[in-house]
């Protein structure tokens, strides 16, 4: 008998017979032995609904308030997979972030977890329950609910097994697997049966959409065997994710080619060119809880040099509006950019061993 975390995405459980579907899958690895904990996302196309809820409400809604509107979502497939459980035969108990209390810190939309307790998960398994809990969200230590950013659900799913010390965690979504590129793309993409968390990791932080990046980090620290499969398909081993193997890298093995259409670019232009100046640009944009990803700095002239850097897409504005303070006392020239970028990325671990 294993502990099995399994986690289905928002397109796995999109309309009631998906979760009617889920519900069979689950019920199917209960009757087998397993002991199953299933962390879901909201219904596809759900997340976005609420935000554009909120923002008919206000331009800028208060973050504290956005996760309590968004945080609903989840709530509504939890409660929804667990009549279809008990539809199927199967005992089920559904928990919010907050009833399983993954505690946060109070960044609200952008929440870190801090701590588990499994203590009722674990009660409620032992006594034949299949325990479903919603992703993506947890609860500071006033009480605030907090999510945790798009894609939180996979950092759930992943901090759960950790958590439990389950033996797999298995995420769902509506690929089989994950591809040398993305395969609605480039239809000439290979599955690939195993990656190692190192690549999967700098693939996640390139614009692979398969996993959340902070979902692989989790995985690759506390050592959770993590498994990417189709809620669509009934068997297939999937794509694993595991430790670097030694004979891999002796093979000029390039693992896949990652891409991100939602960059967008800032430059700092004319500042003075002198130790420190970096920190006092990027402190401020850090301070925003702003994502800085590729960074380049030009050639100094006349004392001044150009300093550009990359953001993702929907924190261009803010971070715009923050460098607009910065360069009055850093004595910049000029702070512009462009939001129509994408980055293309080559990753695989043979490439740090291989010239050319």
């Amino acid at each position: 008998m294993a502990l099995i975390v399994q986690k289905y995405g928002g397109t796995s459980v999109g309309n009631p017979e998906r979760i009617k579907n889920v519900a069979k899958r689950v019920a199917k690895f209960q009757a087998e032995g397993h002991q199953v904990v299933v962390v879901v996302s909201a219904m596809s196309g759900e997340t976005n609904r609420l935000i554009a809820l909120a923002k008919d409400i206000s331009a800028t809604p208060d973050p504290r308030e956005l996760d309590v509107v968004i945080s609903t979502g989840e709530q509504v497939t939890i409660g929804l997979l667990c009549m279809a459980l008990k539809e199927a035969g199967v005992e089920a108990r559904s928990y919010t972030g907050a009833q399983v209390r993954i505690l946060t810190d109070s960044s609200f939309t952008k929440a870190r977890i801090l701590d588990i307790d499994g203590e009722n998960m674990r009660r409620d398994l032992d006594a034949g329950s299949v325990v479903v809990v919603a992703g993506f969200q947890g609860v500071d230590e006033q009480g605030n609910i907090t999510t945790l950013g798009r894609g939180g659900s996979d950092t759930t799913g992943v901090a759960l097994a950790a958590a439990l010390k389950a033996d797999e965690c298995q995420i769902y979504t509506d690929v089989d697997g994950v591809y040398t590129t993305d395969p609605r793309i480039v239809p000439e993409a290979r599955k690939l049966d195993t990656i190692t968390f190192e690549e999967m990791l700098e693939m996640a932080s390139l614009g692979s959409k398969v996993l959340q990046i902070r979902s692989v980090e989790f995985a690759g620290k506390y050592k959770v065997k993590l498994r990417v499969l189709s809620s669509f398909e009934d068997g297939g081993e999937g794509t694993l994710i595991t430790v670097e193997e030694d004979k891999n890298m002796e093979q000029p093995i390039i693992s896949g080619i990652a891409f991100n259409r939602d960059e967008a670019k800032i430059t700092v232009q004319g500042v003075p060119d002198k130790p420190g100046i970096a920190y006092q640009i990027l402190g401020p944009v850090a301070d925003a809880n702003i994502d800085v990803d590729m960074i380049i700095q030009n050639v100094s002239h006349d004392g001044t040099t150009d300093f550009s850097f990359t953001v993702n897409r929907p924190d261009y504005d803010k971070a715009i509006k923050v460098l607009e303070q910065v360069k009055a006392h850093t004595g910049a020239r000029e702070v512009n950019g462009d939001r129509t970028m994408a980055k293309v990325s080559i990753v695989g671990v043979g490439m740090r061993s291989h010239p050319g």
